[in-house]
């Protein structure tokens, strides 16, 4: 997967490195020193991702050298696209389904309140694919508070639910969305997941909302329909 957010350099000493806005843990399912493909100004450069101090898990940051922001004002913030690989967990090896033959056609999209605290990923599946919750928590193979954006994306690709390759990360600020996505919200140690459809927002929690408070928006996955 890769990921799209603005992010500003930060020197101490001579190591530069780039906070990255989203738990890393919770996101790509990696630990401990992880490779990645940083563009930064269209210039592809390889770099590592190193967890930060312990206590905060999941917090990473992007480690540069100093040839790598030669090219780069350090003092302004830049738009960056991170790339992450063996990001996510394959659920879809015996699926029947695929994006070509996928579980159904978005047309619309019908609400499921979560039944309890901590499925709302499982639920957003759920709502996408015209599924139960019993069934996509069979799929992604996890319970409460275990329903990360990796598995989610996996489930989507089970149920050939087409989906960009691009997680959009706007950290509050305003988003145009497009007509179809997942949002995260970040809640304490958690993200709450909802679904954006056609101008409404489908809430796990408070069902069928038409407005939203776009500053408490992490970011989206867009979800291609037609």
């Amino acid at each position: 997967m890769r990921y799209f957010f603005n992010g500003k350099i930060e020197k101490t000493d001579e190591l530069y490195t780039i906070r990255i806005p989203f738990n890393v843990w919770e996101v790509c399912k990696q630990r401990d020193v992880i490779d990645a493909e940083l563009v930064l100004d269209n210039k592809i450069i390889e770099c590592e991702l190193i967890p930060e101090e312990k206590g905060k898990k999941g917090n990473y940051k992007i480690h540069l050298q100093e040839e790598d922001v030669s090219h780069v004002d350090t003092d302004k913030e830049h738009k960056l696209l991170l790339h992450v690989t063996g990001s996510l967990i394959q659920m879809n090896r015996n699926s029947p389904y695929s994006f070509d033959n996928p579980i159904r056609k978005i047309d619309g999209i019908d609400i499921i309140i979560q039944p309890e605290d901590g499925i709302c990923g499982q639920t957003c599946v759920a709502m996408l694919a015209n599924v139960t919750i019993a069934e996509v928590m069979s799929v992604m193979d996890c319970r409460e508070w275990q329903g990360t954006m990796g598995r989610v994306i996996s489930a989507l690709n089970y149920y050939g639910i087409d989906h960009s390759d691009i997680i959009m990360y706007t950290e509050g600020r305003d988003a145009t969305l497009p007509k179809c996505c997942i949002l995260m919200e970040k809640m304490g140690l958690y993200c709450h997941y909802l679904v954006y459809y056609d101008g409404k927002f489908y809430d796990p929690n408070l069902g069928i909302i038409t407005e939203y408070d776009m500053s408490k928006l992490q970011g989206y996955l867009e979800v291609k329909v037609e």
